[in-house]
């Protein structure tokens, strides 16, 4: 049985998807880029960072989670949209210690590139400079949570492509963390520098020792193109 085709517009622009995608994944194959932080491609949606949401029909709706239809309006740059992503950047700067000059994954950060997307070169909003602690007891892994934005990215693909169920969240509110599955540190779990779960933290909360600074600065990922860039050149 052939695959059910929709057709819906995104911004004025119409977009073919098949029955069953959410809208960025429609969006994403049309070449259309829709803003994320937490949605990763091989890791189930689940909306908690908000920097995707779109309004459908007129209603904001997260588009990693929100099924396309047939006929939905949607649009993703306007300017209501584009601010209420902007105040999300700048809360997420202020509500950790982030400081891009010194970070290993500069240039990598998806954090800084959706700001420097969305033309944010400083937050407006005042630093909190909260207390939070690096835990480097891994031989070959370190976690820093001043970077953490919790997106969740870890938690999921250490539990559900390693297998593993590394990290989890604890605590609510201003307390709500990444911890991990020890008693005491990262060094007593079972993660491997080779675990998925090293490689989806969209900062620098989870780095990998030894290769810090090893790409030179010019030929980082987001250093000559925009975050986003790579779909669309699909359109």
């Amino acid at each position: 049985m052939a695959e059910q085709t929709i057709t819906f517009t995104i911004d004025g622009v119409e977009v073919k998807g098949k029955a069953g995608q959410t809208i960025m994944q429609a969006a994403d194959e049309a070449g259309v880029y829709i803003p994320r932080l937490c949605a990763f491609k091989d890791l189930t949606p689940h909306g908690s960072c908000r920097v995707c949401v779109v309004l459908v029909n007129g209603r904001p709706q997260a588009s990693c989670t929100q099924p396309a239809t047939e006929g939905m309006v949607v649009e993703s740059e306007t300017e209501e949209i584009q601010k209420h992503r902007r105040n999300i950047i700048d809360m997420l700067f202020v509500e950790g210690n982030h400081f891009c000059m010194f970070c290993e994954k500069s240039g990598n950060c998806e954090l800084q590139a959706q700001a420097y997307r969305l033309g944010i070169c400083a937050p407006k909003y005042p630093y909190q400079f909260p207390v939070r602690d690096l835990d480097a007891s891994h031989p070959d892994i370190f976690i820093d949570h001043n970077r953490c934005i919790l997106c969740g990215r870890c938690v999921q693909a250490s539990r559900d492509l390693d297998g593993k169920t590394v990290f989890e969240f604890v605590n609510r509110g201003t307390e709500k963390k990444i911890a991990v599955n020890a008693e005491a540190k990262l060094a007593d779990t079972d993660i491997d520098i080779s675990d998925k779960a090293c490689d989806v933290c969209p900062v620098g909360a989870i780095i990998k020792k030894h290769i810090g600074f090893a790409t030179p600065v010019g030929r980082r990922l987001y250093d000559t193109e925009p975050i986003g860039s790579d779909i669309e050149k699909k359109n």
